[in-house]
């Protein structure tokens, strides 16, 4: 069937293109580039990865085929040295073990009681010859689920961008959403036909009917994903990633806590920190279905930007490392009255010897009032209390953005966050807000320099944070934030405040800290030293999210679309609207749910 392309627009990001039909029946968000690149320059990091990893593996069997042949070779020289051994004194590895202390009649020269062990001997034996001459299996390249492709354009930016991938499995269980990514596979060439397959199908049964398949499982829902996360931990091959998107922040955020429950298992506070928490809590709860499989999760990069985060997490299948969740997990108090809050871990662990005992955590963590301003405690959680990044990841992605900046139409601001990334306190959870700080206090805001300063001079570590331009992580102590913010009151006095407040009972207080706010060299963080933009503003208006597809687009999406896009979607239905000339003019038809 001919395809009328005055019904489509032409939409290209990075080296893909697809036809986007103007009536909205199928999900296409231009925001979501950043996401897009993101996970594009995780990937490239994650082959990269596995490929050391792999070669790394065939080291180690090449050293133990070596070490294996060594002592073969040095018990054969013993043996012509020393003929007069008898047979029963010889020892061999394995399960050959069990022939010793045997009578001549009895041993392995023997057709009646060996011959079994002969057989077992000489098996092991061509096991090692064997994963000497072959070796593991090549590696191959790594295959890919879009569980929830739409358009298809992420899997296409996939397989024609990223060097090395394997074949790319696009789902949706919209049926014009299946026609439209196989319209734009077929619209991108010869490349992008032999890598990526569409197929029409409930991500979550697929993912079900294929257990440990996919190297690299992608969900990236319109709203939550909760629902994919229990069949997603078990499609992911052992050491393969799973990223996942979640756009529901309102619930995360904790404007419907209840909800937030019933979905992630998790309570959310209101903190400042909220943003961040949200990506805790996600993490928290893959992790939870992940432990339910003997699986357990290792974040390599999480972030929250616009509207939506995404986290970029390795699955690993153990038992023994499976018991160790509980030590990354934590609830939280927020005070009701001030900034304050304080983590509690869920379990611990006790070392004796080489032993290892898994408990529950001591608690609680704070008394029933809070200690700063007298105000109750509200508890939230339980949240991903360990790091939400690795490192080293981070530094490798940077490497390679900033080595292909060309080929990622985002360049500017994944590179942003990626820099904010790298300098963050990766053992610090949450952070704080300096002008919620102020807030409480009813005090001028010190700036974030000064502020930064006095704590490093105090002996503690601060940075910056990439979810928000004015958070702050520290692992110093919420009285010694407190004794800081104390001290800059003294040196910028305020108006009085009624006695029962929480900033008035805060600075009724003396401060034990002394606080210097003498300029720390440490005190600018390489990006803001280099001058280097972190939070960029939004690259055109209305950006943000976008319909789910199919909805009926009238004149109140103007906030959403715009006037512009809103103008021409209406004038092109108008047009269609003429040639059967219904009884009533239409704005829009919804032909399409996703």
């Amino acid at each position: 069937m001919a395809t009328n392309l005055d019904d489509y627009t032409v939409i290209k990001e990075g080296q893909a293109e697809i036809l986007m039909h103007k009536k909205n029946k199928v999900f296409f968000n231009k925001a979501q580039v950043n996401n897009r690149d993101l996970s594009i320059a995780v990937l490239r990091a994650f082959i990269s990865k596995r490929k050391q990893e792999h070669e790394a593996y065939l080291l180690k069997i090449a050293n133990r085929a070596k070490k294996a042949s060594e002592n073969d070779s040095s018990e054969s020289a013993v043996e012509e040295v020393d003929n007069k051994t008898p047979p029963e004194d010889h020892k061999t590895n394995g399960k050959c073990q069990s022939a010793e202390e045997t009578s001549p009649d009895e041993s392995c020269t023997t057709m009646e009681g060996s011959v079994k062990i002969d057989e077992e001997c000489d098996a092991d034996e061509e096991k090692i010859d064997q994963s000497e001459v072959k070796g593991p299996k090549e590696l191959k390249p790594p295959t890919v689920l879009e569980a929830l492709s739409a358009s298809g354009l992420r899997a296409l930016r996939y397989a024609r961008e990223i060097e090395g991938i394997g074949q790319v499995v696009a789902l949706d269980n919209d049926p014009a959403s299946v026609e439209a990514c196989r319209r734009n596979i077929k619209f991108n060439g010869s490349v992008a036909a032999s890598k990526v397959e569409s197929h029409l199908a409930d991500a979550r049964v697929y993912m079900l009917e294929n257990p440990n398949k996919f190297d690299v499982v992608d969900l990236d829902p319109y709203g939550s994903p909760s629902v994919f996360l229990d069949s997603a931990v078990q499609s992911v091959a052992d050491g393969g990633i799973l990223m996942c998107t979640a756009t529901d922040m309102a619930v995360l955020c904790g404007g419907n806590g209840e909800v937030c429950y019933s979905k992630y298992g998790s309570y959310p506070t209101r903190g400042k920190y909220i943003h961040e928490m949200a990506l805790r809590i996600v993490l928290a709860s893959i992790e939870s279905h992940a432990n339910r499989y003997k699986r357990y999760i290792v974040p390599v990069l999480s972030f929250q930007k616009d509207f939506y985060l995404r986290v970029f997490v390795r699955v690993y299948t153990s038992a023994s490392a499976m018991k160790e969740t509980p030590l990354k997990l934590s609830y939280v108090y927020q005070c009701t009255g001030c900034d304050s809050f304080h983590l509690q871990p869920l379990g611990r662990s006790i070392t004796k010897n080489t032993s290892v005992r898994h408990l529950p955590g001591f608690g609680p963590a704070v008394p029933q009032e809070c200690t700063d301003c007298g105000r109750r405690y509200v508890m939230g959680g339980p949240i991903w209390s360990a790091p939400i990044h690795d490192q080293e990841w981070v530094a490798s992605i940077i490497e390679d953005v900033n080595r292909m900046q060309a080929k990622y139409p985002a360049y500017e601001h994944i590179s942003a966050i990626l820099n904010t990334i790298s300098e963050e306190l990766p053992d610090v959870p949450l952070f704080l807000s300096l002008h919620s700080l102020s807030s409480t206090l009813k005090c001028t805001s010190p700036s974030a320099v000064l502020f930064r300063s006095a704590v490093i001079n105090a002996g503690y570590r601060i940075s910056r944070t990439h979810v928000c331009a004015l958070g702050l992580k520290s692992d110093a102590p919420m009285d010694v934030i407190w004794d800081i913010m104390r001290c800059w009151v003294k040196n910028h006095p305020i108006k009085g405040q009624p006695a029962d407040q929480p900033g008035s009972i805060i600075l009724a207080k003396e401060p034990v800290l002394q606080a210097n706010f003498a300029r720390a060299v440490a005190s600018l963080s390489k990006a803001q030293a280099k001058k280097v933009a972190r939070f960029l503003p939004n690259p055109e208006k209305h950006w943000g999210p976008k319909l789910r597809a199919g909805r009926t687009i009238t004149s109140k999406h103007i906030s959403l679309l715009g006037e512009a896009a809103l103008n021409g979607v209406l004038n092109h239905e108008e047009n269609n609207d003429e040639e059967p000339k219904s009884k009533k003019p239409k704005t829009g038809e919804n032909n399409s749910t996703s």
